[in-house]
């Protein structure tokens, strides 16, 4: 099932992107394609800001789901359509640099990133931080009752009124479900604990949505209740979009997914592409994003005042729940699989 929808995605991505090229303006620029699940205001934000410090280039970009990206890279490995991979759970970009995907590229701001949150080879390197955390329709759920923890989403209560990303697709739900199966393997050397965890999950699940809006959409109109998502999108729903939701971080840790760049291996403009990860990661935009895009920075040397109140009340409340990465980057795929097949919907 997976391989079938990967390998149709990765025939029409790579049609797609050749058109996209073809298509650009020829008035003597340089064109770079960005790959990227940040959607189309930060996307677009950038890619203004960055050809406005280098004017002889031009920044086309796609917004489509990480693992369509990851899919993306790989199929079109033996031509090389996009320069930049923007955004993804570290996890697929290591998977991807495991598979020969991403050029290293040590930026002028390496040493301000902590060593978990870059690759040993300078492969990719992190841009943000991303709690993943539970969210829920704020007008109809009380604060007194929604769920704060992970085991909180198995209570009675909450059956059939549950709506997820559909994790195949999904780079935030792949973390969480990683990281369940991660923490069942931590605490007993096995998987059991985990895909027994999964399993009640799921019959509590109404339903899998295969794109942001149709989750954002549903859970403020109430024919859902709860979610879990990451922190930036459903802060930006609060705060920005005026739906209807509120998060809470849960008590007893959260992943806290590094969100990196890459520059693609095989890219005919490996300079410029170079350009945009240095400056994707510089303080200046790093603060765009924060302030305009509610992201939490990975450099660790921001001042915490010139960050937004809300960043600052994330960095003190979030426990971050330990991951054995490495046992995450050689399993995720076949847990993914095997939930696909005889987890969803009850197998």
């Amino acid at each position: 099932m997976i391989a079938a929808r990967a390998r149709a995605v990765a025939w029409s991505g790579a049609t797609v992107g050749v058109l996209v090229l073809a298509a650009c303006a020829h008035d003597g620029r340089t064109t770079i394609l960005v790959y990227s699940p940040h959607g189309k205001e930060l996307l677009q934000d950038v890619a203004t800001r960055f050809e406005r410090a280098y004017p002889h280039v031009h920044v086309e970009w796609e917004d489509m789901p990480s693992q369509t990206v990851l899919d993306r890279v790989r199929a079109e490995a033996p031509n090389p359509q996009a320069d930049i991979w923007f955004g993804a759970p570290s996890d697929l970009f290591a998977r991807a640099a495991r598979d020969g995907l991403l050029d290293p590229f040590t930026p002028s701001w390496a040493a301000e990133v902590p060593p978990e949150a870059h690759d040993s080879a300078e492969r990719w390197y992190g841009t943000y931080l991303t709690p993943e955390v539970i969210g829920y329709n704020s007008q109809l759920v009380p604060d007194s009752v929604a769920p704060k923890d992970w085991d909180d989403l198995l209570l009675p209560r909450w059956r059939q009124k549950i709506i997820l990303r559909d994790p195949v697709e999904s780079g935030s739900m792949k973390e969480v479900f990683g990281a369940i199966l991660a923490r069942s393997v931590a605490a007993t050397g096995s998987t059991a604990a985990g895909w027994q965890w999964l399993r009640r999950l799921d019959k509590s699940t109404k339903e899998y949505a295969f794109q942001p809006t149709v989750l954002y959409q549903k859970l403020g109109r109430g024919e859902a209740l709860v979610t879990i998502y990451n922190m930036p999108d459903l802060a930006t729903l609060e705060q920005r979009v005026h739906i209807p939701v509120k998060f809470a971080i849960p008590t007893s840790g959260t992943p806290l997914v590094v969100d990196a760049i890459a520059v693609v291996h095989g890219t005919h403009h490996v300079a410029e592409a170079q350009w945009f990860e240095e400056f994707v990661g510089t303080p200046a935009m790093l603060l765009v994003a924060a302030r305009d895009h509610l992201r939490i920075p990975a450099r660790i040397d921001l001042a915490d005042d010139s960050l937004p109140g809300w960043i600052r009340m994330a960095r003190r409340q979030i426990r971050p729940l330990p991951i054995d990465r490495a046992l995450l980057a050689d399993s995720l795929d076949s847990w993914m699989q095997y939930w696909d097949a005889h987890v969803r919907r009850g197998g």
